[in-house]
């Protein structure tokens, strides 16, 4: 899934470039394979879960904070509009907006 692939992703591609072509480039590949597994599941949704157009839940919950690095994955939002989109309505939420205030931590939310 998204969290032990983006975190290899974040790993090598992030915090140690240049250490290892392979590991990059099949980090890098898998991330953007997941990214289109997302894009493929928001499309007509405005979340991941639920019936319909879908509910705010634990799935987006644990989802979302993966993709908010999206700059370290060195992902263009805009090559998945609905990914995209689902990302800004919950980067939106007021109880996000909150977490990204807290001490420490203080830092606005990345929009694509």
């Amino acid at each position: 899934g998204g969290g032990p692939m983006f975190v290899q992703d974040h790993h090598f591609v992030k915090f140690n470039a240049g250490k290892s072509a392979y590991a990059e480039e099949r980090y890098s590949n898998e991330t953007r394979r997941l990214y289109g597994v997302l894009e493929k599941r928001l499309q007509g949704r405005d979340y991941i879960a639920g019936a319909g157009r879908g509910e705010y839940s634990i799935a987006d919950m644990a989802t979302w904070p993966w993709v908010s690095r999206f700059d370290w994955q060195q992902i263009d939002l805009h090559g998945f509009p609905n990914v995209r989109d689902w990302y800004v309505r919950i980067a939106g939420r007021p109880a996000v907006q909150r977490g990204y205030q807290i001490p420490k931590f203080v830092s606005d939310v990345p929009l694509p």
